[in-house]
């Protein structure tokens, strides 16, 4: 199972990004996806997680200015990020819980980070 995300990079305060992350490999069913981030010095922090059951728990930091959306048919979570400040420059990471086929039980996986930087 890989996670690939794109998306990141430089933008000013105030703007906005769009992350996306895309599963492969030997999938059974995706049990929630979603996105953590962290920052220099600080522990990896949920930002906003999806799951099957259609539920999306967002960070009370990025309420109201960053979306999850989910392609189900594509294995693909896409994070839109508005009103970007420098609080939010981390590393953000794919997450994802991902039951494989023969396997009882799920497992947790990540992607490989890709770097959001919000700066003037």
């Amino acid at each position: 199972v890989q996670l690939v995300e794109s998306g990141g990079g430089l933008v000013q305060p105030g703007g906005s990004l769009r992350l996306s992350c895309a599963a492969s490999g030997s999938i059974y069913s995706i049990n929630a996806l979603g996105w953590f981030r962290q920052a220099p010095g600080k522990q990896r922090e949920l930002v906003a997680v999806n799951t099957s059951g259609g539920s999306t728990n967002y960070a009370e930091s990025v309420k109201g200015r960053f979306t999850i959306s989910r392609d189900s048919a594509k294995d693909t979570i896409y994070l839109e990020m508005n009103s970007l400040a420098p609080e939010d420059t981390a590393v953000y990471y794919c997450y994802a819980r991902i039951r494989r086929p023969l396997r009882v039980s799920e497992g947790e996986y990540w992607g490989q980070g890709t770097q959001v930087t919000v700066s003037s």
